[in-house]
């Protein structure tokens, strides 16, 4: 199949989220160190898409991987681990001729002069795919496509593969789309690119600091204003927590979930003046015709107004961060994101849906690995409940996705 047919129907989804990239064995270093000082390391997994798959999996939704691994030890190891989280790896392709991809990393925070990654990924299976060798039919079966930049980093092919996922077409599921910017994949610094398959998504994830790397844009506003097109722009600030510009979205059709009425997608009104959008009033991508364009301000990188904010319908919403107790701050991004369109899918509220995300974000940052068991739906949505004073107080450390009651977790300084 050379390209997704026009019109692809979504009557018969049964799939929630199908995220689509690479996914690769991680070596994990047994003690801090430079690489060249680390006696050994233990085994794991990692990848962007395939961490919001596994997350998406283990909070019950029904997700799906889709990528490309060798026909080696090393994928077999891949499909079967992302298997065990409960994620449809049914679409995987296996290459015979290119092997999986892997690498190394140090234990230090990846945003530290010395976290040190070894790539071994170059000629990698992943790095073949191409808009002549995917699988239309399975990564359009769901309500969301989740993309990342990272895969049009890969290879021409692969950011071919982007700009055909991301082109508008009648029936396209709901696009979402983590930035996910990483300079040492971009050997030519042009990750200008990224900007331009942003504005062609539905959702954007995206972090001031790698907005500013990439782009030059600095600030939320700015960052909203240089998308213009997205129904949705989250855009994640560190420690200041994270701001949601929002003019509607919808999650493609319903499924055939028998989950009642918490999976529907549809309009939700603004709740105690909490800034809330209703997202769900506009179709899964409306185009420029739709958007705020055709002023000036909205050209990537000019300035933010309230007039562009007006003509778009945007409601801000902004909500801080949590207090964590970090073991490793790997992977959290990954599970902000899962944790976003989880609550995306049961129709919640924005501030609920960032909140969700603050908390599978809680969830891996206090343990050493990528991938965690995240807290019970019930459990989670007990925190989210909470008003802003105790929301401000809550501090998470190891451990506290076991606590059987949210009370539990609220600790003052």
């Amino acid at each position: 199949m050379s390209g997704p047919a026009a019109g692809t129907a979504h009557a018969a989804t049964t799939t929630d989220v199908v995220c689509l990239g690479e996914s690769m064995v991680t070596f994990l270093p047994s003690q801090p160190g430079r690489l060249a000082d680390v006696p050994s390391f233990g085994r794991g997994i990692g990848g962007a898409e395939s961490n919001v798959a596994c997350a998406l999996a283990a909070a019950g939704h029904r997700a799906a991987w889709v990528g490309r691994v060798g026909a080696d030890g090393f994928g077999d190891h891949l499909v079967e681990t992302i298997a065990g989280y409960g994620v449809d790896t049914s679409a995987v392709r296996r290459d015979p001729d290119r092997p999986t991809g892997i690498y190394f990393r140090t234990a230090t925070d990846r945003g530290t002069g010395a976290h040190e990654v070894a790539y071994y990924r170059s000629g990698s299976a992943a790095s073949a795919m191409s808009p002549a060798n995917v699988p239309y039919e399975e990564l359009f079966a769901g309500r969301i496509l989740h993309l990342s930049g990272i895969t049009a980093a890969l290879s021409a092919d692969c950011l071919a593969l982007l700009r055909e996922l991301t082109a508008p077409r009648p029936g396209r599921p709901l696009v979402s789309f983590d930035v996910n910017h990483r300079p040492r994949l971009w050997r030519d610094g042009d990750a200008g690119v990224l900007l331009e398959l942003a504005r062609r998504c539905d959702l954007v994830f995206v972090g001031e600091d790698e907005a500013e790397e990439a782009w030059g844009i600095v600030g939320a506003e700015a960052i909203r204003a240089a998308l213009p097109e997205p129904s949705v722009v989250v855009v994640k600030r560190g420690s200041a927590g994270a701001t949601v510009f929002a003019s509607g979205l919808r999650p493609g059709p319903r499924s055939s979930n028998a989950g009642g009425a918490e999976d529907a997608p549809g309009p939700r009104s603004t709740e105690g003046g909490r800034g809330e959008e209703a997202l769900g009033s506009r179709p899964a991508y409306a185009g420029k015709a739709d958007s705020a364009a055709g002023g000036a301000e909205d050209a990537p990188g000019s300035r933010f107004t309230e007039a562009a904010q007006a003509a778009r319908g945007d409601t801000v919403t902004v909500v801080p961060a949590l207090r964590v107790d970090v073991v490793a701050a790997v992977g959290a991004g990954d599970a902000f994101a899962a944790g976003f369109l989880s609550a995306t899918l049961r129709g919640l509220p924005v501030r609920d849906r960032v909140r969700h995300g603050h908390l599978m974000a809680a969830a891996v940052l206090t343990v050493p690995g990528d991938l965690t068991e995240p807290p019970a739906r019930d459990h989670a949505d007990r925190l989210v409940a909470l008003d802003d004073g105790a929301w401000g107080r809550l501090r998470l450390g190891p451990g506290w996705t076991a606590a059987d009651r949210a009370h539990e977790e609220v600790r003052t300084p």
